[in-house]
């Protein structure tokens, strides 16, 4: 996609549809503000092949900060907070290395402030803050963490870890990310994850679907620490991968039955407009309708349910990212086609109580 036409596709373009359930309350527990400069955007287009999808991700939506949340967040359904996650965002430009992801923190309750203030709308945006820290560098990352923490006002949580999402299938992907093989297993990286609990926090992780068994032995080393796997795991369908999104959903689905036997692990429901995940509809969503992506997400949502319960399961806009597929109130309108036939305290629960209990929000 060239550069040049990324501010168009971030446009609110695509079907009009009637807000399914518009009172069901909402907290939306994944999603991004960043801000895509044009020399990033040029360098972005340039890539192509196994980072092509990566590339469509960032360039749908170049510019997401409050104005175009706020947008989305009164655009018909009953968004009540939301939960940032971190995706290196405003770091600091200078300064110790391992502190400059605090500048992501103060961005974020700055967002927050915002929101809290009721002046632009009802939804607490940011009201949870997941920030982004390299627990490879063992018991020392302790120091990032008290940061971030003062930094967010209260409202910080927990880290999505950095350097896990690796496979020698996806090598440009992985050495994209900075991700290195059995990052899970590293003694460091298990020191720096034991500086979370103590601290009361969470720690989000982001992987590749054949990665999923890797989650099991973490969980079983550190039962009191809370971890939360985005988006489903990650079906992917890059590099190696492409083509296979069909034969490999029983693997996929083998492996989330058997990581959901853990109770410290919670799953985020969405995800799957991400262009990495393979699916038709991705780079269309001025045609994509709820209805269309109900059929062919369905079975990866219907299936984490069943495992996890919706006890451990909470849905995700994953926007901007997942906007590459579907607008925000598509996106929202599929998750509850997809459920349309839970009880109310199912749905009360994977829409918006679960995340609210596991990122202690104050809403």
């Amino acid at each position: 996609m060239a550069a040049g036409t990324a501010a168009a596709h971030g446009a609110e373009e695509g079907p009009v549809e009637a807000i399914l359930e518009p009172d069901l309350p909402i907290v939306d527990a994944h999603h991004h503000l960043w801000f895509q400069s044009q020399a990033t955007l040029d360098a972005l287009d340039r890539e192509d092949g196994e980072l092509g999808p990566l590339t469509q991700n960032f360039s749908f939506h170049p510019r997401y900060l409050f104005d175009e949340l706020m947008g989305h967040a009164t655009s018909g359904h009953n968004v009540r907070a939301t939960v940032y996650v971190e995706v290196h965002s405003m770091y600091r430009r200078s300064g110790p290395e391992h502190l400059r992801s605090v500048g992501e923190i103060e961005f974020a309750n700055g967002m927050a402030a915002m929101a809290e203030s009721g002046i632009f709308g009802e939804p607490k945006l940011c009201a949870g803050i997941v920030g982004g820290a390299d627990l490879r560098r063992g018991a020392a990352v302790r120091e990032t963490l008290e940061a971030q923490a003062m930094a967010g006002g209260g409202r910080y949580r927990g880290i999505r870890a950095a350097g896990i999402a690796y496979d020698e299938r996806l090598p440009k992907l992985s050495a994209a990310i900075g991700s290195r093989p059995g990052t899970m297993a590293d003694p460091a990286f298990r020191e720096g994850l034991a500086q979370l609990a103590p601290l009361g926090l969470s720690c989000d992780i982001f992987l590749f679907e054949p990665q999923i068994a890797e989650l099991k032995d973490l969980a079983r080393a550190f039962p009191d620490t809370q971890l939360i796997l985005n988006h489903v795991g990650m079906p992917t369908a890059l590099g190696g991968f492409k083509g296979t999104l069909s034969e490999r959903f029983p693997i996929w689905r083998d492996a989330i039955r058997a990581v959901a036997e853990h109770p410290n692990i919670t799953i985020k429901l969405g995800g799957l407009g991400n262009a990495m995940c393979g699916f038709p509809e991705a780079g269309r969503p001025e045609t994509t309708g709820s209805e269309e992506l109900a059929r062919a997400w369905g079975p990866y949502i219907e299936t984490c349910i069943e495992a996890f319960g919706p006890e451990r399961s909470m849905f995700e806009s994953n926007f901007p990212v997942d906007g590459v597929t579907a607008r925000y109130p598509v996106v929202w309108n599929t998750f509850k086609r997809i459920v349309a036939g839970a009880s109310p305290d199912e749905k009360a629960a994977l829409f918006a109580s679960t995340a609210a209990r596991i990122y202690r929000l104050n809403i």
